[in-house]
């Protein structure tokens, strides 16, 4: 893996943890939320040690109603305040 990926995967994992953080939700109750029986996969997630598919950021995207562009561009910083939980 080239470094700039590496980079831009931990970036994407501190994003995902700064969603959870701000709307107070668990790692299971997104686990949960995004259809996994675990929340171990999501942790590895966050803390860099696995990649994210494109189905899984898409989720992501749709559930914290944030733009993909948003998780996944270094240069993009997250609009918390306007990201909400969209529960359909």
């Amino acid at each position: 893996m080239q470094t700039e990926e590496i980079i831009q995967l931990k970036r994407f994992g501190e994003k995902l943890r700064m969603l959870r953080n701000h709307h107070h939700v668990t790692l299971q109750w997104l686990a949960n939320k995004l259809n996994y029986t675990t929340h171990s996969y999501l942790s590895e997630i966050e803390s860099g040690q696995k990649v994210p598919t494109t189905f899984f950021v898409l989720k992501v995207s749709r559930l914290f109603d944030v733009s993909t562009d948003e998780l996944l561009k270094d240069e993009f910083e997250l609009d918390l305040e306007n990201s909400r939980i969209c529960e359909n």
